[in-house]
């Protein structure tokens, strides 16, 4: 079985990744840098990784790691879209050149990832989609008005991918937590105690019960509003 994770050199993309490697997938583990990929890729033991080094801000990036990725196991049976970026500030300061910035990483990259992907997920046996949003995609936080509404596009597109892909047996899922213990929430919240966040190594928890479970489209459904409501003010 083969695993095709961004945003995996840290944070919550790499805590998936080492519970991944322990469930016995072998990875495909993407980030912007080469140096950081190559670490996760030493923690990891007992199956393949590829690091593939790719800025998701660019829009032909989606297709060239689907491409990579085959080139190295012939497959795709899990898809987890991690990658993301913060955005914090006044709604009257936020620039054109911000938006677009936001946007191609949070709601771009995700949606044209699941796009190049569809082709080898409908062939796997086990195919499933899990894409790390947060609370701010059902929820509005002052001064985060990009990134809100970047988390919203994506549970959008989850919502209708999920229904276009039923027929396939591919199984869909949105974990929307609150704050993880990660470097982009100390970045946007340096107030708030980290000891007190999600751990990520809970939300990779959560990834090894949503692949491990058996369970049809109407629990998938169930699942995904359940795990949506993970979030902590």
């Amino acid at each position: 079985m083969v695993a095709l994770v961004t945003g995996a050199s840290r944070g919550i993309g790499k805590a998936i990744v080492l519970e991944l490697a322990r469930l016995g997938y072998d990875l495909a583990i993407v980030g912007r840098n080469r140096a950081s990929l190559e670490k996760v890729a030493e923690e990891v033991a007992g199956v393949r990784v590829v690091p593939i080094e790719a800025d998701l801000a660019k829009a032909e990036s989606a297709g060239a790691i689907v491409e990579q990725t085959i080139r190295a196991f012939g497959g795709i049976d899990v898809l987890i879209n991690c990658a993301g970026i913060p955005q914090k500030g006044p709604l009257t300061e936020v620039t054109p050149e911000q938006w677009n910035a936001v946007f191609a990483v949070n709601a771009r990259a995700p949606f044209f990832l699941c796009q190049a992907a569809l082709p080898y997920l409908k062939q796997s046996s086990k195919p499933v989609v899990i894409n790390i949003s947060s609370v701010v995609g059902f929820k509005g936080y002052i001064q985060q008005s990009v990134y809100s509404s970047s988390k919203h596009a994506l549970a959008g597109f989850t919502k209708v991918f999920a229904k276009e892909v039923q027929p396939f047996g591919i199984r869909v899922h949105l974990i929307s937590p609150g704050g993880v213990a990660t470097e982009m929430v100390t970045k946007m919240r340096p107030d708030i105690d980290p000891s007190e966040l999600i751990q990520p190594e809970e939300i990779a928890e959560i990834v090894r019960f949503l692949l491990t479970r058996k369970g049809n489209g109407t629990l998938d459904e169930f699942y995904i509003r359940r795990y949506s409501g993970l979030a902590f003010d």
